[in-house]
């Protein structure tokens, strides 16, 4: 079963979402057209004197995924899986902060630097956190444009960072860290029984070894820590641990223990929770709050599976629930590209083309005969190698011959002569559950 179909009237007003069956026979009688693909919407031809039932959007925050869920009394018509891309922010905030420090330590001309500029306003997030409130405000604010939503639910959840690695902590405890009378170095040694946490090595110089590396979002934790002899420490390297100690699962097993859970998603849940809140109020529509516990229950109670959209659909007070859709739209967050001029390698200098000039942003002209890259086309290849018909998402060159990245490949080469628009390129990819 598919998502509903969203539809407007001729004056672009929301009206009652319909199922697919239905919008595939308004398409084929020429009473209505498409409107967008992503989420396929369909506009109508003629006026309709028709009062739209309302709807309700429920959201299921995360760190890396974001459920949403469309309802129509208790109904789920429509359904989105929503990922972020909060750590790539990080990431190359990181990487521009590392390259501007070298430019200083080169003594390079650069921005002399202001110190009254660092009071951070009340409510500041850092940006991988606040690009997770503002992409959720986007789609329920574009949700609210394609059909008549008149309440939004939240699961406005807390989690309990010290009891999610002692589940037996109480009273006092909570006021000890587990770092109470210890040193960093000394606490692991006494953990780890003075030997390398991989081979066993005993009586040999131990380093300091990050079990989620630094270079892929581990933190300095000391649950993410552990001690290693130095052949180990240079053999793992920057290697994801399960990597690793790829045939050793009782070790992997054993590491993992006791190194206990990363708490990063959750630490990023419970700083953004608020923001999100307050973002949705802003919107003027009714919100209310569920607790993690309460869709925990529903979803149990209604025997349904453990999934991001299904969790959105259990927020919040519920009796009953029908599921009208097993094919959730995954939404990707893919930004709208950099804004970096001149390309730098990987120690931050600029770098040069053969000619010895500089190389600059990949596409100074961001538009070639109309097309941008990221836009959602059809190509109708009528003759030659590549006869055929290819929808995806484009990548344009300067010649005019393009790429099209379809779910079964890159098709490279073919001119914009055979491109028409399905969709203008609005900074997400998209795809189905079932990998359509």
């Amino acid at each position: 079963m598919s998502n509903h179909v969203f539809v407007l009237d001729t004056n672009r007003q929301p009206l009652t979402p319909c199922n697919p069956g239905v919008a595939r026979s308004l398409l084929k009688s020429r009473k209505a057209s498409v409107f967008r693909c992503y989420p396929f919407t369909i506009i109508l031809k003629k006026e309709v004197n028709s009062t739209p039932e309302p709807c309700q959007i429920k959201i299921d925050p995360g760190s890396k995924t974001t459920g949403i869920a469309l309802l129509n009394g208790d109904k789920v018509i429509w359904a989105a899986e929503l990922t972020h891309r909060g750590q790539q922010i990080k990431n190359d905030l990181e990487s521009r902060r590392s390259l501007r420090r070298n430019r200083r330590g080169r003594k390079t001309r650069y921005r002399q630097p202001r110190f009254l500029n660092r009071t951070r306003p009340r409510g500041w997030l850092p940006p991988s956190l606040k690009h997770r409130v503002l992409t959720v405000l986007t789609w329920v604010k574009r949700l609210t444009r394609l059909c008549a939503v008149s309440s939004i639910a939240q699961e406005l959840v807390k989690f309990d960072l010290q009891k999610m690695q002692n589940p037996e902590i109480s009273g006092v405890e909570y006021q000890q860290g587990e770092l109470q009378g210890y040193e960093v170095r000394e606490y692991l040694l006494e953990k780890c029984g003075r030997k390398c946490a991989y081979c066993g090595a005993e009586n040999v110089p131990l380093e300091i070894e990050h079990i989620h590396p630094r270079s892929k979002g581990g933190s300095n934790c000391v649950s993410n820590l552990t001690l290693a002899c130095a052949p180990c420490n240079q053999a793992k390297g920057n290697q994801d641990i399960k990597q690793f100690l790829n045939g050793k699962p009782d070790l992997l097993k054993r590491v993992l223990v006791r190194a206990k859970a990363p708490l990063k998603d959750a630490v990023a849940i419970n700083a953004s929770r608020w923001a999100l809140f307050n973002a949705l109020k802003s919107t003027g529509l009714s919100v209310s709050t569920g607790s993690g516990a309460q869709t925990k229950f529903n979803r149990r109670r209604l025997g349904l599976l453990k999934t991001h959209w299904l969790d959105a659909a259990c927020v919040g007070n519920i009796e009953a629930l029908e599921v009208l859709t097993t094919q959730p739209l995954l939404i990707k967050s893919a930004g709208h590209g950099r804004r970096q001029v001149i390309q730098v390698d990987k120690y931050g200098f600029p770098r040069h083309n053969q000619a010895g000039e500089l190389v600059r942003k990949s596409a100074q002209v961001k538009q070639i005969k109309g097309f941008q890259t990221g836009d959602i086309v059809r190509a109708i290849v009528p003759s030659g190698k590549k006869t055929g018909v290819y929808i995806g998402r484009v990548a344009i060159r300067s010649s005019g011959s393009f790429n099209i990245k379809t779910p079964n490949g890159t098709v490279e080469g073919i001119s914009f002569k055979h491109c028409s628009f399905v969709q203008r390129k609005d900074g997400y990819s998209y795809s189905f559950s079932d990998g359509r």
